[in-house]
């Protein structure tokens, strides 16, 4: 049993571009539940502010589940292209915005969350998940590169194929300038 990724369904002119692309996803996945285990360790899910951490991390983990889709989805899937870069840049920004938050003042970010947890140990969970959050943080941002460098790779060799088809009718169409023309 072994970790596989399929790449049949992508090009095949960039596969390790695509491979890391969906290798980044799986991570962010794996950072993103552990987050959310830590922060349910901390027992705040009485607290609004709590709630919301852990929304954070679901819509984390909804961004990078719409990044695997995109990537093995068919060329034409813009749909979930598009709603994978918006989370993905939403969640970036809020995840930078609470690891900074974390370790700058854990212990008021803490009571800010009403935990019932002892401040000590708190504290040192909630650096866990800051630890976390600014993993998050910058596989997000690696996420998002390659997912902009695969969209270019297929715009290109789209309008590759485009271009020599506009080339063999250009050819095609210099053989015989007139192709509505009657031969008697």
């Amino acid at each position: 049993m072994g970790l596989s990724i399929d790449t049949s369904s992508c090009n095949e002119s960039h596969p390790k571009t695509h491979k890391v692309f969906i290798l980044s996803n799986y991570l962010l996945l794996g950072a993103a539940s552990s987050c959310i285990f830590l922060t349910l360790s901390l027992r705040l899910i009485p607290s609004l502010c709590g709630f919301l951490l852990i929304l954070l991390q679901i819509i984390t983990i909804g961004g990078a589940i719409s990044g695997c889709t995109a990537a093995n989805a068919a060329r034409g899937a813009t749909k979930w292209y598009g709603a994978h870069m918006v989370a993905t840049v939403l969640t970036a920004i809020f995840q930078g915005a609470i690891s900074v938050l974390i370790f700058t003042r854990p212990s008021d970010f803490l009571r800010n969350l009403k935990s019932y947890v002892r401040e000590e140990n708190g504290v040192v969970i909630l650096k866990l998940a800051g630890g976390l959050c600014v993993l998050i943080f910058f596989l997000e941002w690696v996420v998002l590169t390659l997912a902009f460098f695969l969209k270019y790779y297929a715009y290109v060799e789209r309008e590759g194929a485009n271009s020599q088809s506009m080339r063999s009718a250009k050819v095609q169409n210099e053989e015989n300038p007139y192709p509505f023309q009657v031969k008697f």
